[in-house]
């Protein structure tokens, strides 16, 4: 019994010490732990608190900025802009260069016939002109500058035809822009005053007396941009690689102005006809006007189609026909310079026509070509109607430079 008692009391002796550094190393752990959760609640706090304050509130705005109105439709209008020049590369390949230069000649192309009731017609058209210039381009844009070759001189009474083209060509939309401005080199092309007057005398028969100018815009939509290129065959922007088509559809705005002066054009016949024993005029009255203001509000549709028919080589064939509503000012029927509810009517409904015809070859650092446009404009009144078509055919060749970085 002594020796148990012995013992117990030797266990206690040895265990206490052991029991009291355990209790203090379990208080000086939690001491620890107390401390620790202090600090890194501290810390926690002056991490958020002050170092990282800004930036959390630029994140919350950040977070906010995306959800705003401005936002979204900053997003609608930059898919939309992608889309002008989102094509399918195995149809279309995309230009290798920023820029580009080239030397052109252009060839214009105008004639306007007036015609009556009666069956009466004349029909203008100016000498051919030779131009030749440089042209500077930048992806979609072509900006140039070319001279009359046959009237360079700028004492010749001919310097007063002016003319000025803009075209921009993306692969969703193009744009053309034009101002055309007669010279003094027109002449008479075909006339017919009835079947009893013999007016062969008056072909080629020079008159000073007609002027007219023509500025506008056309804008046109293309369905199949993916796959179809109109700056391929028109601005060398792109490289067809595979033959497509696609529908086109289009809106156009054009102002015209005509004058003629009769009493010459009356001197002119009476010098090539012999004057009438009565003195009457052989041109009938309802035709004289002596100036036609009017403008010209078109919606078209028509189809485009480029024929790759060898490797670089590229044929366009394009045709649109608009339905155009006309409003004019002239002398003959008294209406107003501008448009008028009271004077809209279906019989101011005519027809419109473009065409675009094109060859290419491009292996995209060198290129040559050349390509056509037309356009023709319907006008009609009760006692008189017009037509007028102009146009042009390039002949060109140039290089590019600057390449992109990515190619």
């Amino acid at each position: 019994m002594r020796k148990i008692c012995f013992l117990w009391m030797m266990l206690t002796f040895f265990l206490l010490p052991v029991g009291a550094a355990e209790k203090e190393f379990l208080s000086a752990n939690d001491k620890e732990k107390r401390v620790e959760v202090a600090d890194t609640f501290l810390v926690r706090h002056l991490f958020n608190s002050t170092m990282f304050k800004h930036n959390s509130t630029d994140s919350l705005v950040r977070a906010r900025h995306k959800r705003t109105f401005f936002h979204q439709v900053g997003n609608v209008f930059t898919r939309f802009f992608r889309e002008f020049n989102t094509t399918d590369s195995s149809y279309i390949e995309d230009q290798h260069y920023n820029y580009t230069v080239m030397l052109q000649n252009t060839n214009t192309y105008e004639i306007y016939t007036l015609r009556n009731k009666e069956g009466q017609s004349i029909t203008f058209a100016p000498d051919p002109s030779w131009r030749l210039g440089p042209y500077l381009g930048w992806r979609w844009v072509f900006l140039g500058y070319t001279f009359d070759l046959k009237h360079i001189n700028a004492n010749n009474s001919h310097t007063n035809k002016k003319e000025f083209d803009l075209s921009l060509y993306s692969s969703l939309l193009g744009v053309d822009l034009f101002w055309r401005q007669t010279g003094n080199d027109y002449h008479v092309k075909r006339m017919n005053l009835g079947e009893h007057i013999n007016c062969n005398a008056m072909r080629k028969a020079p008159f000073v007396g007609f002027k007219s100018s023509i500025k506008g815009l056309n804008l046109y939509y293309i369905f199949n941009h993916r796959k179809f290129s109109y700056p391929a065959a028109y601005s060398q922007s792109t490289v067809q690689r595979k033959s497509a088509g696609s529908m086109l559809l289009g809106i156009g705005y054009t102002e015209h102005n005509l004058k003629v002066d009769w009493d010459e054009l009356g001197s002119i016949l009476d010098q090539r006809l012999g004057k009438k024993e009565n003195g009457e005029s052989r041109i009938d009255p309802d035709l004289k006007f002596s100036e036609i203001n009017y403008f010209d509000v078109s919606a078209s549709c028509g189809y485009a189609y480029n024929w790759v028919f060898a490797k670089n080589w590229l044929f366009n064939a394009s045709l649109s026909a608009g339905l155009a509503y006309n409003q004019s000012n002239s002398d003959t029927d008294g209406s107003h310079s501008h448009l008028r509810f009271k004077d809209f009517s279906f019989k101011n409904f005519n027809l419109d026509g473009i065409g675009r015809f094109g060859v290419v070859w491009n292996n995209t650092k060198w290129y040559a070509g050349a390509s056509t446009v037309i356009h023709t404009y319907n006008y009609k009144k009760e006692q008189f109607s017009t037509n007028s078509s102009f146009g042009s055919l390039n002949i060109y060749v140039g290089v590019n430079f600057g390449r992109k970085r990515h190619h």
